[in-house]
């Protein structure tokens, strides 16, 4: 017997020998192959068969919104394990927040406007909000090879002779790849329920101003869905929320008209050298940031060459293996400075990309614009030259223009674009960023665009407090974004712009986008890039 220990305890005594299944794929299914729910009518009866509930009458509506100071701001990350860096030095050094557009949403400071809180200013009222939210955390999507590219390689060098892992990469010779592909993990699942809770205690009281039921919007991905019907479960209530509201799925699809996936109707913004030019900027700062890091893990490992792009699929595991898993090792393999070269590299990435130095971002983030000024307008579209679906947004069932709270599923790239579109110039302030070094108090910061779960928020206020609605505000993640890049928006502290001077600003910045021409015309990036408006030069 104790041969046998000793012979089951030897891979994972002997640092260098590796198992022949190192970096293979291993997926759990649930429920177990044959289960089945056929008894549940009869020996486990439903809570409306069961009775007994007990008196349950209902208590007013909160608006913490309007009356929560100080406010309750998104700082943890419960039940995941907050990681360290290699050289951990520095214990408030949040590695989380150097994930880029994988980094868990957390309440943002400031976007320049220090005084200003996410609770309305005082003596103000709350009269409608506007929610753009991404989706929450998910396995790698399917167009990101790089995680599981680098499992594949790991697998194929361990398969031959003189692959061994030391010292810090020491677990490779055990490790396995445990991610699925595009869906939301439990910890997505989670964060997007307690997101509608919060929304819930924020903004609940204005649900006593609907006639009608709610109408909220996500697109056909699964994880789209599966956000707005776990965001709604906990906005409304687990048992009732079907029924307290309609839930609309726009099909997601190319040459499917979507404001909340517009680049599947943008050629340019799907092509290699326009819209995919962040990832050329990104690949020189890698080549940068990385080297130390090559230099230092590459000793530990024989029989792999640790090139740079596996480098960077390193820093991806630990994001991904972290919001799925809970916890990973490739996290504490890499310094503080290397963290936050990694953020800086998906900063790169969407500027470029979707971002202020992208000439389709605006045009993508046009159509959300456009319905947002009809709803605040309470105008239906009548101009289709944009991403809009004339067939949902014509409609006054899909696409309602009377409700005190809308709710609308996007991506990452698209709450990118949206913001450059309403011309939110404060994030562009420090201009085009540089591919050869991080610039410092840099201004556009990815984790605090669009992380998982990020969300825009428009509040539409009357001050002082009254029916009618006289001014509007943006929170970004949190965060009160100043306005002064609309025309007509004045500085203020608390972020606020009068609401006709806001429509007139944003009239004139859809005027100024050429969805057609942005799209779909045949031009090149300009060289150097210095577009900081989501514009095509002329």
């Amino acid at each position: 017997m104790l041969a046998i220990v000793l012979l089951l305890a030897l891979p994972f005594c002997a640092a260098e020998s590796a198992s022949s299944y190192a970096g293979s794929t291993v997926a759990d299914s649930y429920p177990p192959p044959g289960a089945t729910n056929t008894a549940v009518d009869t020996y486990f009866p439903d809570a409306s068969r069961v009775g007994y509930a007990g008196p349950t009458p209902t208590g007013a509506e909160p608006a913490a919104i309007v009356t929560a100071v100080p406010f309750s701001k998104v700082e943890d990350v419960f039940p995941l394990s907050r990681p360290n860096s290699a050289d951990g030095a520095d214990i408030t050094f949040n590695v989380m927040r150097q994930w880029g557009n994988f980094a868990p949403m957390y309440s943002v400071e400031s976007f320049g406007l220090p005084d200003a809180s996410p609770v309305i200013p005082e003596g103000c009222g709350i009269n409608a909000v506007h929610l753009l939210m991404r989706h929450g955390a998910r396995y790698p999507a399917s167009d990101e090879p790089g995680p599981s590219q680098f499992a594949s390689k790991i697998h194929a060098a361990a398969s031959k002779k003189g692959f061994s892992a030391t010292g810090d990469l020491e677990f490779l010779a055990t490790w396995t790849y445990k991610l699925g592909v595009n869906n939301l993990t439990p910890f997505g699942r989670e964060s997007l329920f307690s997101n509608g809770v919060a929304f819930r205690y924020r903004y609940g009281k204005l649900l006593n101003a609907f006639t009608d039921l709610p109408v909220f919007r996500t697109t056909s991905q699964d994880r789209m869905l599966d956000s707005a019907l776990n965001f709604a479960a906990g906005f409304f209530e687990l048992r009732t929320y079907e029924t307290d509201y309609h839930q609309e799925i726009i099909i997601e699809g190319i040459n499917f008209n979507n404001t909340l996936a517009p680049f599947q109707v943008c050629p340019n913004a799907n092509s290699d050298d326009i819209g995919s030019f962040g990832d050329t900027k990104a690949s020189k700062w890698a080549d940068i940031y990385l080297q130390d890091a090559r230099k230092r893990l590459q000793p530990m490992i024989q029989g792999l060459n640790l090139t740079i792009d596996l480098l960077i699929d390193m820093q991806e595991l630990c994001a991904f293996e972290t919001v799925a898993l809970g916890y990973s090792k490739f996290c504490d393999l890499f310094t503080e400075e290397e963290w936050e070269g990694y953020e800086y590299y998906v900063d790169l990435d969407f500027w470029y990309s979707c971002g202020p130095g992208n000439p389709t971002a605006a045009a993508q983030g046009l159509g959300y614009v456009q319905e947002l000024v009809s709803r605040l307008t309470h105008t239906p579209i009548n101009v289709w030259n944009s991403s809009t679906n004339s067939t949902l947004d014509s409609s006054n069932i899909t696409f309602p223009l009377n409700q005190p709270i809308y709710v609308d599923f996007t991506h990452d790239v698209v709450l990118a674009s949206v913001v450059t579109a309403l011309n939110f110039t404060s994030l562009a302030a420090t201009g085009p960023l540089p591919a050869d070094h991080i610039p410092p108090h840099r201004s556009y910061i990815s984790s605090q665009i669009a992380p998982f779960s990020g969300q825009l928020v428009a509040q539409v206020l009357s001050c002082p407090a009254s029916e009618e609605p006289t001014h509007i505000r943006f929170l970004l993640n949190d965060g009160v974004v100043p306005l002064t890049g609309i025309h007509g928006c004045t500085e203020d502290s608390n972020g606020l712009c009068a609401l006709p001077s806001f429509i007139s600003g944003m009239h004139e910045r859809i005027g100024q986008i050429d969805f057609a021409h942005d799209c779909f015309a045949n031009y090149t990036m300009p060289d150097p890039d210095s577009i900081m408006d989501g514009r095509c030069p002329s």
